[in-house]
């Protein structure tokens, strides 16, 4: 383990080097982010996940980059040119460019003009011409290089200033200087291109559009890369080169009374323009795209955990309606457990309907709604949903029906009912009934049901689509997987997909759980897992807290307290005269929130951290962290943009988060919008510092756009 690397970490994250140390450790032994998070917070002073996976990829980079610097000194001294001067220089790099701008010049080259001018012996005379000599004269120097392959004075004048071009773009010195002053100088630039398709006029901000590169959001570096991609802007960075240049001659040209001044000149301003600028270009947009994918990976998972972390709709019978116009609406009831009951499909949006065959189609519905005694109606937010919303408000209003609606998200329904796990639950139902389980199940469960879905698949970023990959993936796990831990997982219930994001479990772990229960039935004790030897004792110790049992043999076991502190909470209990069955009573809850914690830490032999765990659980053993959120919206009545009026107050669910604001569901086809300017009367870094997937907000209308059908809002009270 590297000192070096674990101080620098440490500096960077602002904690002390013993946490980074005492992580890294832990993690090498086999430890999970979510075990050491929630069971080793005495050791890491209560280090949160999200640090923890700061921890590990940081050091994993400095380890890649360390790794790399001893490549490039290898090579370098391998060819006999390294000094110590350098090898420092190399080693004090922090970022992986610096190192590949110091090994530049000592790379194989391919076939350049500079190559083949030092193949035909003109290197010492760049060397000449490099030293602004005072005596003699460019003709009279550039002679004595005359030969078979250099035929005359120009052409040695030509090969030598090649030369010189390629040393001014080699050196790591002066692309530091150039990058840092592109960066803080360069203006990015787009303009539309003569014959470019853009019929929806998406890029149309971007048609001729200039902005600082050292300001520039991140959103708007991936949308002028995907209107680049589509063929609409060319886009380039202007910067004054001429201030460039001057630095460069600054620095090369000893003195300018010398005869050979103009042809360095003439060297710099070609290394700038075919070698320099294109190469830094690149360099630049490069990583201000890899910016911009971080900021959507890091968008897009605040709004995927948000989303997963809906509160459950718990004990209701759902009727669950998959919205669509031509093959119609694909209905499922599911009861209060989420197994499936019955279905049908109904086509209310069909051309030319008659009143008689939609009032049919009114009956069928509730019909369905009597016979299972529904509580609630989820609407798919897809094609068709304000259609959809439309008709079931008015037939709850014209047949007084005792439920209610709400609109659900069902981005990646598709993806899940076509899929393997969708076959494999109901391999008897048609494509799209299975989307429309998957809807009403999202009411009732949203993580378990979501967790089928790849996290990619779900609308709740910016420019996800553009930044698939590997990163994107692993992010997007990680908030998985930190989703699942917090909320703790019914091992009897429990399905494959959401199995595999608990802390430890793999593939074989979850088979043999499945396999277990199948054959045995339901899992009595945590104990038991253990006896039946499903987990290894490793796998165990890292899953087991997350692992909960209801209505078992131990209470304790379908709380967050692991099995390694049962001995705590049970002294604890003795202490103050209580047993297991006092566990999560009022007389019990009264008595914890009165305790000395100090003094009982002392006496229990344990630390502050598990104490507080193990007396949150002891007053609440089947906490959600789900319930603490706001509850869905549920309506009876439809909202037409015709009802809006500026300055109305109105009730809305926030669906997504993005850079420049959020969109909001108050009820109408589309989400409304609320800029960021928009959203607080404090200043505020990003939306998501405010708001999360999910909130229940009072927003005002402050423009109706009819034509486009877009509404913006505001969520400042304008009588404040």
């Amino acid at each position: 383990m590297n000192e070096e690397i674990i101080k620098q970490i440490a500096n960077e994250l602002n904690i002390t080097e013993s946490q980074v140390k005492v992580t890294l450790e832990m993690l090498e032994e086999g430890n999970t982010i979510p075990f050491i998070a929630r069971y080793r917070k005495e050791r890491t002073k209560g280090l949160t996940e999200e640090q923890i996976k700061v921890i590990s990829d940081a050091y994993l980079y400095q380890v890649n980059l360390l790794k790399r610097k001893q490549d490039v000194i290898r090579l370098i001294e391998e060819k006999d040119l390294l000094t110590d001067d350098l090898k420092a220089k190399i080693m004090n790099c922090t970022k992986l460019v610096e190192v590949e701008d110091l090994y530049r010049p000592y790379k194989d080259k391919k076939k350049t003009k500079a190559t083949e001018a030092i193949k035909n012996g003109l290197e010492p005379l760049a060397k000449m011409i490099m030293s602004c000599p005072l005596k003699g004269d460019i003709d009279n120097l550039a002679s004595k290089f005359i030969n078979d392959k250099v035929k005359d004075v120009k052409e040695a004048i030509e090969g030598a200033k090649y030369i010189i071009a390629e040393w001014t773009s080699d050196n790591a010195s002066y692309r530091k200087y150039i990058r840092n002053y592109m960066y803080k100088n360069g203006i990015l630039t787009t303009k539309n291109k003569k014959d470019a398709k853009d019929d929806a006029k998406t890029y149309e901000m971007y048609y001729a559009y200039n902005e600082p590169l050292s300001k520039i959001k991140p959103h708007r570096i991936l949308a002028i890369n995907r209107a680049e991609k589509e063929d609409v802007i060319n886009v380039k960075i202007d910067v004054d080169k001429e201030k460039i240049i001057n630095y460069l001659m600054q620095k090369m040209i000893k003195n300018e009374k010398s005869f050979c001044a103009s042809y360095l000149k003439e060297a710099i301003e070609d290394a700038y323009k075919r070698l320099i600028f294109p190469s830094v270009e690149r360099e630049i947009r490069s990583e201000l795209t890899e910016k911009g994918i971080d900021s959507a990976i890091n968008n897009f998972g605040k709004n995927l955990e948000a989303l997963l972390l809906t509160p459950p709709m718990k004990e209701k019978v759902v009727l669950a309606f998959d919205p669509g116009f031509v093959n119609g609406c694909k209905l499922a009831v599911i009861d209060k457990t989420g197994k499936y009951l019955d279905s049908t499909v109904i086509k209310p949006f069909v051309k030319n309907i008659t009143e008689e065959q939609l009032k049919k189609y009114k009956l069928e519905v509730v019909a369905l709604i009597k016979k299972y005694n529904v509580d609630i109606i989820a609407i798919g937010n897809g094609t068709a949903s304000r259609q959809s919303e439309q008709f079931c408000a008015d037939l709850i209003k014209e047949y007084n029906m005792p439920c209610k609606y709400v609109i659900v998200s069902e981005a990646g329904a598709s993806i899940y009912s076509a899929s393997k796990i969708g076959v494999e639950e109901f391999p008897d139902l048609a494509v799209e009934k299975r989307s429309a389980v998957s809807i009403g199940r999202r009411l009732q469960d949203p993580l378990s049901e979501l967790v089928k879905v790849p996290p990619e698949g779900i609308g709740v970023g910016l420019y996800q689509h553009d930044v698939q990959g590997k990163k994107l993936s692993e992010s997007l796990d990680f908030v998985v997987s930190k989703a699942v831990n917090s909320v703790g997982v019914n091992i009897n219930t429990a399905s494959p997909s959401i199995l595999k994001y608990v802390s430890g479990l793999k593939k074989n772990n979850i088979d043999k759980i499945i396999n277990y229960r199948n054959k045995h039935g339901k899992i009595t004790s945590r104990d038991e897992i253990k006896k039946a030897k499903l987990l290894s004792d490793k796998t165990y110790e890292q899953a087991i807290g997350f692992l909960r049992i209801t209505e078992g043999d131990n209470v304790l076991d379908e709380t967050a307290i692991h099995p390694e502190s049962y001995d705590v909470a049970l002294k604890l209990l003795d202490k103050l005269g209580f047993t297991l069955k006092d566990v999560g009573t009022n007389k019990l809850i009264e008595c914890l929130n009165k305790v000395n914690k100090v003094k009982l830490k002392e006496e229990l032999v344990t630390d502050e951290y598990t104490l507080d765990d193990v007396i949150e659980s002891l007053k609440k053993p089947n906490r959600d962290p789900r319930d603490e959120m706001p509850q869905p919206v549920l309506k009876s009545d439809i909202l037409s943009i015709d009802d809006l009026k500026v300055g109305m107050k109105l009730e809305g669910t926030v669906r997504n988060v993005v850079d420049f604001g959020a969109f909001i569901d108050i009820g109408l086809h589309d989400d409304g919008l609320v800029h960021i300017s928009k959203i607080s009367n404090n200043y505020i870094k990003h939306p998501s510092d405010v708001l999360s997937v999910g909130d229940i907000v009072n927003c005002y209308v402050i423009e109706v756009n009819k034509d486009k059908e877009k509404v913006s809002l505001s969520l400042i009270n304008p009588n404040e």
